[in-house]
């Protein structure tokens, strides 16, 4: 299977309608590492100052609320039907953040050019 394909599967995983009832979304250790080693290559790969291309959404706090961001993407569409840049403080409140931050770097993987991710106060080691 290709690399896009596994990603899609993951979030096809994380965006199915039997997911957004579940009270967790059970995603495979193995793949929840995969998302962090290869976006960290995507995140390391780009430059300090992102030039990023207009029309986007650009996305404030998520904090774990995973509902909240599955709304956001029914409302402004899902990508790659739109272009995304979120501000960081992905994670930490939320009974979801495993879910939220997975889906997040689901979409970054998938759509590198497409899709924003910086880097807010709750994405630091002395915060989380």
């Amino acid at each position: 299977m290709s690399e896009n394909n596994a990603i899609d599967v993951i979030i096809n995983k994380l965006i199915d309608s039997n997911a957004r009832s579940a009270r967790q979304i059970n995603l495979p250790e193995g793949d929840i590492l995969a998302l962090c080693h290869v976006s960290r290559d995507i995140f390391l790969s780009e430059p300090m100052l992102l030039e990023v291309q207009a029309p986007l959404k650009v996305c404030g706090d998520i904090h774990g609320q995973y509902s909240d961001l599955l709304k956001l993407f029914d409302y402004g569409r899902y990508p790659p039907a739109s272009r995304y840049l979120f501000l960081g403080d992905y994670v930490d409140r939320g009974s979801n953040s495993i879910e939220t931050i997975c889906l997040l770097l689901a979409y970054k993987i998938r759509y590198p050019s497409m899709f924003h991710l910086l880097r807010g106060n709750h994405e630091c080691a002395n915060i989380n």
